[in-house]
């Protein structure tokens, strides 16, 4: 190992609650590091991290933050990752995107590991990272496309509130104590969108997350269908979502309803999941065992059960999703995408 390249490496937005989670990767994995740089905005800077025993002092976000950076992990919101990322790029460093700025440039490769792991080959500089509900249903779906063709998916999912931030966390809990003991609950976070208007998460669904679009489905939503067709590299295969964000802290759930183009096995279907890398087949239902948001938290599998023949469509197929949103759906992801890099 004394042989291994060492890289200067950068976390943008590293006081956020993924580039919380980047950080606990890089240090427990021994990703190998010259030089750290945790990057953040101005509101952020001066506060101190502590990095493999060492205190770090993250500092402002800016284009000369970039000089001599090999790798850049990006998750500070889209219009940061605009701003700065091309400039990184100019500086020489391969930058890894959380953020929805460039998913679906054509120019910009969109990877899940397990799935198109050779497409981060094809980068010109950045590479994107998926939305995270997006990301634990192709890591499920990829082996079963591979063997019987996917026509259709209908995915609805059941969003932890992380996925909106630290902010959003707080919120839940500080609604969840004020609806038990009674008080007002005054909701100011969710649904994260364009409008004033506020809903509460404690004790609800919220089905909306992101901004509404013009055709009824609301970012999120189309963030899936999108790129779930890129990523598989299939743009014939019918998407639709719905996306609802529920009082759970850690790990999304997600129903999925998937149509193939081929008679499949039951058994067969069970078997490519138990084989598929970063999948975990809990499907017990006999003795109750199935995924849960609660288990899924704090680790990097997906994990997959319920697995069932639809009722009314002989090729059609039923199962349940979970991961947890800030590993596999963000930070490990990230990870997974440097660590191959840093392999060459």
């Amino acid at each position: 190992m004394s042989n291994q390249k060492l890289f200067n490496v950068a976390v943008v937005g590293a006081t956020g609650a993924v580039g919380e989670q980047i950080l606990k990767l890089l240090e427990s994995r021994n990703f190998p590091i010259q030089e750290l740089k945790l990057l953040s905005s101005a509101r952020s800077a001066g506060i101190k991290l502590s990095f493999q025993g060492k205190e770090v002092t993250v500092q402002e976000a800016t284009p000369d933050s970039f000089k001599g950076v090999d790798i850049a992990l990006f998750s500070a919101g889209g219009d940061v990752t605009k701003a700065l990322a091309p400039l990184a790029v100019q500086h020489g460093a391969v930058c890894i995107d959380n953020t929805n700025a460039y998913r679906m440039d054509e120019h910009t490769p969109l990877v899940v590991p397990e799935v198109n792991i050779e497409k981060v080959n094809e980068h010109k500089g950045i590479i994107a990272n998926p939305n995270c509900s997006t990301i634990q249903m192709v890591a499920a779906l990829k082996p079963l496309h591979d063997r019987y063709g996917i026509a259709r998916i209908i995915v609805s999912t059941y969003q932890a509130v992380s996925g909106a931030g630290s902010r959003a966390i707080d919120e839940m809990l500080r609604q969840t104590r004020a609806s038990l003991q009674g008080d007002p609950v005054n909701p100011d976070i969710l649904p994260v969108g364009t409008l004033p208007v506020k809903h509460q998460i404690a004790f609800n669904a919220i089905p909306q997350i992101d901004k509404f679009q013009d055709n009824g489905y609301t970012l999120e939503e189309m963030k899936m269908v999108r790129e779930t067709k890129k990523i598989l590299g299939d743009e014939s295969i019918e998407v639709t979502a719905t996306c609802v964000r529920i009082p759970v802290v850690y790990g999304h759930s997600e129903s999925v309803y998937v149509e193939f183009k081929n008679n499949y096995d039951l058994e067969d279907v069970k078997q490519l999941l138990e084989d598929a890398p970063g999948v975990t087949l809990v499907d017990d239902p006999a003795n109750q065992q199935y995924p849960l948001a609660t288990d899924a938290a704090g680790k990097p599998d997906v994990f997959v059960g319920r697995l069932r023949r639809d009722l009314g469509h002989e090729r059609g197929l039923n199962m349940w999703i979970v991961s947890d949103n800030l590993l596999k759906g963000a930070a490990w992801n990230a990870v997974q995408i440097a660590e191959h890099i840093a392999k060459g």
